[in-house]
């Protein structure tokens, strides 16, 4: 008989954050930090003359919308696990198994996560967008290439990482 091969989750388990509230500590500062450095080199990459004060201005409120945009994923992945099987049919109940655990263990799964991590992308350019608008630093052009940015670097993509497999 074969053994079974269990992968878990080893950035951030969410019974970790159960069992350990205090797990936070690191997660919360170190989101900060990759935000304010896609920031950073967003403007870099721009040879904006003025980086240090945009990232002084907007880095707490893209920091604090990411993790509303986050949540919008998280809602979305949850809806998934509550109505594949009585609204999708059998089509869509192995969803219900695969996407907490493994978004690559079926089809359903990785795309319902793929729209997930997609709307949170989107809620993040958004966001980012309303946030940018009282910035009279940025030109339009320099703020709809740091909102793109960041949606795409900064979605939550580590919704795709298996927690077993």
């Amino acid at each position: 008989m074969k053994k079974q091969t269990r992968l878990y989750n080893i950035i951030l388990p969410i019974w970790a954050l159960i069992l350990f509230p205090q797990i936070l500590v690191f997660v919360i500062p170190g989101n900060l930090l990759v935000d304010c450095a896609v920031l950073f080199c967003t403007l870099l990459a721009l040879r904006h003359s003025q980086k240090g004060a945009v990232v002084k201005k907007l880095w707490w409120k893209f920091w604090l919308l990411g993790f509303a945009a986050d949540g919008v994923g998280i809602v979305w992945l949850f809806l998934g696990a509550f109505i594949s099987p009585y609204v999708l049919g059998d089509l869509f109940y192995d969803t219900l198994r695969y996407l907490f655990h493994n978004p690559f263990g079926h089809v359903s799964a990785f795309l319902w996560t793929l729209a997930g991590v997609a709307l949170a992308g989107v809620c993040i350019y958004f966001f980012d967008m309303r946030t940018m608008k009282s910035c009279d630093l940025l030109t339009g052009r320099e703020k709809r290439i740091i909102a793109l940015t960041m949606a795409a670097a900064t979605a939550p993509w580590l919704f795709f990482i298996p927690t077993r497999l």
